[in-house]
């Protein structure tokens, strides 16, 4: 092994946040504008950067309405919407959305219908060709016909709040960046809203959340590299027996899912091995580039997941449920959610609506939140619900399957170019769903040969049309659990775990989405062959009523952390690419032992520190021998250290850098550099499985002759590289080190924030903040050992719904409720998240009133 001054493996950067998409990168013009903007002087800055913030009190038209709408902002600007129909109360929100976050509705609608590059130029081609092969828009085209009618109603009058705030401003009064956009003449000016922009918008979320395509790729890239049984060690099966599943019992009858069942089928027969063939590797690397190239507004990689669990009123200190969530998303400035209120005067038939919660700007009502009788949470289910299909295309329009030749369907899309010519793509399609390798404009001649090439169809559940927004609306309204149920059966995707409370005592757990049914024991963890009929979907789709769910557990309680949803004898294939259950299990351990929470211990447990695999991995480095003094005064942190990861815990940066070098050292040498380890639980698992081998290939360098390595000879260069690291980054002094420093949150504009002037990122840019935390612990900070130590995902709000009196809730947002970088409220709420505060969160007329700073009275607008 080398020492701890050198090593034969290039290292990458250290401590760099995550890589944001090309599109994201404004173009040299748009930077030109910038600096015009700029050299106006500092006066015009602070005037250009103010013009386009809202009026929060006083008295607005707002053309449509029925009657007056008031809109209540307290301290942080969150709002509260009073109105008397329906209609009124989401046209007053859109209107509120656009006043505080349009111009970040406006790049994701361009986003989901694969038209950035009219805004953003040549650097958004990829993306935008990526979303137009697989349809993104026109599947949205296709679900606004079949929403219920109430629902497409609330979607238009959505629409028209947001068109009524459009038409009172000019591009400069609705964001700053559109003063930079037209500061190099594009003359740009938004188009008007409409309810398939809404729909497009779930899209992406369903997009970000679909699952395990990206393990699909890995897996494939891995057997192609090392084959498939090793590729098999990293990606270790769930352990049921260690970590419990969200439903813990039960069984399928009949096609339905019974909580008391103890008996069940299978419906799985062995599979044939997935075969790399030559060109197989190349194909699916195209593949990968395509997925990547499309924005990811929740965020991608291991540390996207969530934390929610309820408890019953006798764990309760209120007597009465409680209820927790903190979504782990990715961090961006603006963060991903709006808090509001929603209130109906009198609630009715006609005005059903008294909600308050956490919304997507651009998708009318709240997505996660409570109403005046119920509360819910979401945590991704991860099903899978999307196969890649290696396809043999023959010729120009033809694909193999079943032994013959089908023809290809095919269309044509044209996309604008800010500064350049239009760009005309031809799609193609297979029975299976579009080729989405086909994004990759070198890949035609890639393991080409004169008969056939080697191609790869995306077949999605999310790419047929469904009715989800519907289920947005009825959750919102829904009065008990039946109500609830009745509302999950429409969320189609992306399926979520749903936790339930309410206030007549309740708890609950429902799993809901379509999650299609495979032929032949394909369990879709290997791209499937494309030409062989028993690789397809059956045409059948796992039956809500055969979705798991609980009402009312025995335990008093459900977690839902992103683990297994159910044990390994339920007959429907969900995915077996679980998070392994390190974050649940943590959770669940901690109810048990505390008994009995208040609201403020539901909250102190959402920031919970300890590393999972800090109890496995510590005695195996504490063994190691190392010199006294200088090369073990890392190792000696260790000894005595419970796992915590406070960010000014200097035996966390310790351990976490040791970490990452021992994953570099481990397997960097064997592993495509596009599928490194990123240090998450999977990789606990994998790990902690070798450990316990300390002769297992994987711990050999094959890049040094004549020597093989073991465990401990590892282990051992992993602790001395890691004290030379942490000398370098922070100080020769082990007691100056702090885990923190290393481990940073960044707030990053997705488009003027990689402008390259730093002027102007740092006007809409916010941070660094220091944080513990990590990766899978329950305050889930992830962060990629693959490039370093910043923080890549994070609690995107943090909530706690007291169902005993709704006005003791609290929340708090990543950022804040404004997208504006002059706002007040930008970044408000996130030196308090850093710190583990929340903020109250009042929900009677009572309590919002008292709270209230601003009012803002919205009137309909006068004849003319």
């Amino acid at each position: 092994m080398p020492d701890q001054q050198t090593s034969p493996r290039r290292r990458r950067p250290l401590a760099v946040l995550r890589s944001w998409p090309r599109w994201a990168r404004v173009s040299s013009y748009v930077a030109a504008g910038l600096v015009l903007v700029l050299v106006a002087g500092v006066v015009t800055v602070g005037v250009l950067l103010r013009r386009p913030l809202p009026e929060w009190s006083g008295t607005a038209e707002l053309p449509g309405l029925e009657a007056e709408v008031e809109v209540v902002r307290d301290e942080h600007g969150v709002p509260q919407v009073y109105a008397d129909s329906l209609t009124d109360l989401v046209k007053a929100q859109g209107y509120v959305h656009a006043q505080e976050r349009f111009f970040e509705m406006d790049v994701r609608r361009h986003a989901t219908a694969g038209r950035l590059a009219e805004m953003f130029g040549e650097a958004a081609l990829e993306s935008d060709k990526a979303v137009r092969t697989m349809g993104w828009r026109r599947v949205a085209e296709r679900e606004l016909a079949i929403v219920a009618p109430r629902t497409r109603q609330v979607l238009e009058a959505y629409a028209d709040g947001v068109n009524a705030y459009l038409r009172q401003r000019s591009p400069s009064q609705l964001a700053v960046e559109y003063t930079v956009l037209n500061g190099s003449g594009l003359g740009y000016r938004p188009e008007d809203w409409s309810p398939v922009d809404s729909l497009a918008w779930l899209k992406a979320m369903a997009w970000d959340l679909r699952g395990n395509m990206g393990d699909e790729v890995d897996r494939a890239l891995t057997a192609a590299a090392v084959g498939e049984r090793r590729a098999e060690q990293l990606w270790p099966a769930y352990p049921f027996d260690e970590h419990a599943p969200i439903v813990d019992g039960g069984a399928v009858v009949d096609g339905v899912f019974e909580p008391e069942a103890t008996t069940g089928g299978t419906r799985l027969p062995q599979r044939p091995a997935w075969r790399a063939e030559p060109g197989w590797s190349e194909a699916l690397r195209s593949v990968r580039d395509a997925l990547d190239a499309v924005p990811s507004w929740l965020g991608r990689g291991d540390g996207i997941g969530s934390n929610s669990w309820v408890v019953d009123g006798e764990h309760s200190a209120t007597g009465a449920p409680l209820l927790a969530n903190d979504p782990h998303l990715g961090v961006s400035m603006p963060g991903v959610w709006m808090q509001m209120g929603l209130h109906c005067r009198t609630v009715s038939e006609a005005c059903p609506m008294e909600v308050a919660g956490f919304t997507f700007s651009g998708v009318p009502g709240v997505v996660i939140g409570h109403n005046a009788q119920i509360a819910w949470g979401f945590t991704n289910l991860g099903p899978d619900v999307a196969d890649l299909y290696l396809e043999r295309v023959v010729g120009d329009d033809g694909y193999r399957y079943d032994g013959a030749v089908l023809p290809l369907r095919t269309r044509t899309e044209t996309i604008e170019v800010r500064g350049g010519d239009p760009v005309t793509i031809e799609v193609r399609a297979t029975r299976h769903g579009p080729l989405l390798s086909d994004v990759d404009d070198g890949l035609a001649t890639v393991g080409a040969s004169s008969e056939q090439e080697h191609a790869v169809a995306l077949a999605w559940t999310a790419l047929q049309p469904s009715a989800t927004a519907d289920a947005i609306l009825a959750m919102n309204t829904a009065t008990d659990w039946d109500s609830f149920r009745e509302a999950a059966a429409s969320f189609a995707v992306p399926a979520q775990n749903l936790v339930y409370a309410d206030r007549a005592g309740h708890i609950g757990y429902q799993a809901p989405g379509v999650v299609p049914i495979r032929k032949s024991g394909n369990d879709g963890r290997w791209p499937a062959e494309g030409w062989r009929p028993e690789d397809d979907w059956s045409g059948e789709t796992v039956p809500f009523a055969g979705l798991p769910h609980v009402l009312d557990p025995e335990e008093g309680f459900v977690v839902t952390a992103n683990q297994a949803v159910v044990g390994p004898d339920y007959p429907y294939p969900l995915t077996q690419d679980w998070d392994r259950g390190y974050r649940s299990q943590r959770i669940r351990d901690l109810l048990v032992e505390e008994g009995e929470l208040s609201v403020a211990e539901m909250a102190e447990l959402q920031l919970d520190d300890r590393n999972p695999m800090a109890a496995t991995l510590v005695p195996y480095l504490l063994d190691v021998d190392l010199p006294r003094g200088y090369a073990s005064a890392g190792q000696r942190l260790l000894d005595g250290w419970d796992g915590s990861q406070s960010a000014d815990s200097a035996a966390a940066a310790s351990y976490n850098v040791v970490w990452r070098t021992l994953l570099e050292q481990t397997f960097h040498d064997e592993l495509p550099e596009d599928v490194w380890p990123d240090g998450g639980q999977r990789w606990f698992a994998v790990v902690s499985g070798l450990l316990r081998e300390p002769a297992d290939p994987w711990w050999d360098d094959v890049t040094t002759e004549d020597v093989v390595e073991r465990r401990d000879d590892v282990l051992r260069t992993a602790l001395l590289e890691a004290r030379d690291e942490l000398t370098r980054l922070q100080s020769l002094h082990p007691e100056d080190w702090s885990w923190g420093a290393l481990h940073t949150l960044e707030l990053r504009s997705p488009s003027l924030g990689e402008s390259g002037i730093r002027p102007v990122e740092e006007l809409v840019n916010r941070g660094p903040w220091e944080v513990g935390g990590g990766s899978s612990t329950v305050d889930a900070t992830a962060w990629d050992a693959a490039e370093g130590y910043a923080v890549t995902s994070a609690p995107s709000m943090r909530m706690v719904v007291s169902l005993a009196d709704l006005d003791d809730s609290r929340w708090i947002n990543l950022s804040g409720v404004s997208g504006h970088p002059a706002s007040g409220h930008y970044t408000d709420q996130t030196d308090l998240w850093a710190r583990g505060e929340t903020i109250a969160w009042p929900f009677s007329r009572e309590a919002v009133e008292a709270a209230g700073e601003d009012v803002l009275r919205l009137v309909p607008a006068e004849a003319d």
